[in-house]
């Protein structure tokens, strides 16, 4: 039993923004545990050869769809039936942030940041529930992995309002998700990433001594954490946790001494 545990032979993955940065990662562990995965970027020519790079471990095929829309989603859902028909895990990791002064916050970055963060996930899960259904079985669930963030959890000296309300409420929604899916054999879980090196964290990749001497752990995140993790939460050891979110963050939100000079 315990060396099947983690094993992802014989499924079928797809990780959005899965080109980059925290996707990358989690779709290279996915590959080297025997999935055969696709990856959805924005940018074709990222996605591209993000796919190339990941295919010297396994199985890795672009899938480039702008998903910033509901009709986005459902052309990356319509792809998915069009080659498999069915789905055995969905990471929701395309995502997007947005920093300004409060007094001039606009509209633009709150849009792009909820649409990207929260709209999406939900709409492309929903466009993909029938697929992820019938790869259900009693003994092997249907996974879903939402990306979140700490800052949802805690918060950052960042002004990033859309970014801490959008995964404050992915959060959430992952709850809320979870107790209809489960029904189906469909398990949804969170990741609440902390500093790993990415475009979307550029203070965990410019600044990593620093970054890194802020955190319990005294390091950022290295890309087998956040592989490890949702191999987890994708395998058979994952099949009984639903709902939950697992902060992946060396300590910052549930281990951080608060300053006592603050």
């Amino acid at each position: 039993m315990i060396e099947n545990l983690f094993s992802l032979e014989g499924r079928i993955a797809l990780v959005t923004g899965g080109s980059r940065g925290i996707g990358k990662m989690i779709a290279r562990g996915f590959v080297e545990s025997g999935a055969k995965v696709y990856i959805s970027s924005r940018k074709a020519d990222a996605c591209d050869e993000a796919a190339a790079e990941l295919s010297a471990y396994g199985v890795c095929l672009s899938l480039p769809q702008d998903i910033s829309t509901v009709a986005g989603c459902r052309q990356l859902a319509d792809e998915i039936y069009a080659r498999e028909g069915k789905l055995d895990i969905l990471v929701n990791n395309a995502g997007a942030a947005w920093a300004a002064d409060f007094d001039t916050f606009p509209e633009a970055g709150w849009d792009k940041v909820m649409n990207l963060n929260v709209k999406s996930p939900f709409f492309l899960t929903q466009a993909l529930h029938a697929a992820l259904a019938k790869a259900a079985s009693e003994d092997r669930p249907a996974k879903v992995i939402n990306i979140c963030s700490i800052d949802g959890i805690t918060l950052n000296p960042l002004e990033t309002y859309s970014y801490h309300a959008s995964k404050s409420s992915l959060i959430y929604l992952t709850r809320r998700m979870a107790a209809r899916l489960v029904r189906d054999r469909i398990i949804m879980t969170g990741i609440a990433p902390g500093p790993f090196a990415s475009e979307m964290n550029r203070a965990a990749r410019d600044e990593s001594e620093a970054v890194a001497a802020r955190t319990p752990m005294k390091r950022i995140g290295r890309d087998e954490d956040m592989a490890g993790a949702a191999i987890y939460l994708a395998s058979r050891a994952g099949d009984y946790v639903v709902g939950d979110t697992i902060a992946v963050d060396g300590g910052i939100a549930y281990a951080n001494l608060p300053d006592r000079d603050a």
